[in-house]
């Protein structure tokens, strides 16, 4: 089968491998077979290895849906009654995880920083001094609105020091940037199958404390889908989901994990940097400036400024890449204008190469000047 290979530079979903992608023809299966059980808790397995979790310590809960349900789980979950969270917000994807406070009604404080900086350690120690009853904690590894790296190790730190839960968003660094969940002081990490493991969307997963779960059990229930103990606990009951699983979605992410194992992780890793410094120097070639400073960057994602140029219209190169098999995407920071490329799924520094010619080409055919111009 002759598959059109796009190269998706945008945050998710990835490019994958035809592999990948032919992996979901398979013959019709019921999922409460058990071959498609015992499929389930190997991978249920290899999600915790992923992140050099213990498999007397942590367990992964697969869930259907995108990211943000990942995000919606844990909070509604884990907070105790009487407790509330706090949210670290310099970002799009935290600044979610507050909406997702407000829509259930949950005691939270909102604590704010700029978007282009990092989390300030003092004011989140102090937040936790005068807050004895803050019990969760929320932050995200990498914002990828921005590119910004998080320290969520030393973040997680101090969140264990006062006795709360530590939550992190891994959804875009997640078998991408390596992450081991003991070093990194997390209690509960998560992500999707369309982003680090490179398959396809509908299929997200939480990576977390196997007893914190379990205490979680005697929380207030906020949501009946959306509960990470009901899950767990059908899970180790019958080996299945609670609810019809996206079965498959599930081989293609089988699929894609015997991949990553196989690739390793220190050589994807490397190889996403490939293509992150191949972005950087084709920006750079091309004269465009990024928000974030190089060394907070998560080496995952490049917030590119708009250039002041009256003939520059992001839809019309969009679609002029789009055509010739390159998508990018709009940013997400709402004090200015951004687009947004990204060293995500199955793409190699050649293939920057071969968007930037496109790119240029893109530029030249709308009369944009080269190297694009700032005023300021």
């Amino acid at each position: 089968m002759k598959i059109r290979r796009n190269i998706l530079l945008n945050p998710g979903p990835a490019t994958t491998t035809d592999t990948v992608k032919l992996a979901q023809v398979v013959s019709d299966i019921c999922p409460r077979e058990k071959e498609f059980v015992t499929m389930m808790k190997r991978m249920r397995e290899d999600l915790v290895r992923i992140v050099h979790g213990d498999m007397n310590k942590y367990t992964a809960v697969l869930f259907c849906g995108s990211g943000t349900i990942n995000i919606d789980i844990c909070l509604n979950s884990l907070l105790p009654k009487g407790k509330k969270i706090l949210i670290i917000n310099n970002g799009a994807y935290s600044a979610r995880a507050a909406e997702i406070c407000a829509y259930y009604g949950l005691p939270f404080i909102d604590l704010k920083f700029a978007v282009d900086e990092q989390p300030d350690l003092g004011k989140i120690e102090q937040i936790l001094k005068e807050n004895s009853d803050i019990a969760l904690v929320h932050t995200t590894h990498n914002e990828t609105g921005t590119g910004i790296l998080n320290p969520i190790r030393e973040i997680g730190a101090l969140v264990h020091c006062y006795n709360a839960v530590f939550t992190v968003d891994t959804t875009s660094t997640y078998a991408m940037r390596p992450i081991d969940i003991e070093k990194d002081n997390i209690d509960f990490c998560m992500a999707s199958a369309q982003k680090g493991l490179m398959a396809m969307t509908g299929l997200s997963f939480i990576i977390g404390n196997t007893e914190i779960i379990k205490r979680s059990a005697e929380y207030p229930k906020r949501s009946y889908y959306c509960n990470l103990y009901l899950q767990y606990h059908f899970f180790e009951m019958t080996g299945e989901m609670h609810f019809t699983p996206p079965v498959q979605t599930i081989y293609a992410a089988r699929q894609a994990l015997d991949e990553y194992f196989a690739e390793g992780e220190e050589a994807k890793w490397q190889r996403h940097l490939s293509v992150f410094e191949a972005i950087h120097v084709g920006l750079e070639r091309l004269g465009f400036q990024d928000i974030i400073k190089r060394e907070l960057q998560a080496g995952l994602v490049v917030s590119v400024k708009y250039p002041d140029d009256v003939n520059w219209d992001f839809e019309k190169v969009h679609d002029y890449c789009y055509e010739r098999g390159f998508t990018i995407y709009p940013g997400k920071v709402s004090t200015q204008n951004t687009f947004r490329l990204c060293a995500l799924g199955a793409i190699t520094a050649e293939d920057i190469e071969d968007f930037f010619v496109v790119l240029e080409e893109a530029l030249r055919t709308y009369n944009i000047q080269i190297p694009v111009c700032y005023s300021k």
